[in-house]
């Protein structure tokens, strides 16, 4: 599940709420090892999901660097020719 997970910082365009958000939301199942809770825990999931989501925010928030923001198209492609290469069959 976590390898669904991808750097958010230093984009452009920055990510957006939906992104945080479902990268949260990733974080929680793999930790809970629920895909989808129970009633009995499902408000726990959601808080804890909607609390990942505003630390992750914070830190995208709070972190600096001088480097220039990445291109999500070219890093997009560069994943997607690498998975390219490592699943096609010789």
């Amino acid at each position: 599940m976590c390898r669904n997970i991808k750097t958010l910082f230093n984009f452009e365009p920055p990510a957006t709420k939906a992104e945080i958000h479902d990268a949260s939301l990733q974080f929680v199942r793999k930790l809970s090892g629920f895909t989808n809770p129970s009633k009995a825990n499902e408000a726990a999931f959601h808080l804890a999901v909607e609390q990942v989501s505003a630390a992750a925010r914070t830190l995208i928030q709070s972190l600096s660097t001088q480097a220039p923001p990445r291109d999500r198209e070219v890093v997009r492609a560069k994943a997607m020719a690498e998975a390219a290469k490592r699943f096609t069959r010789a």
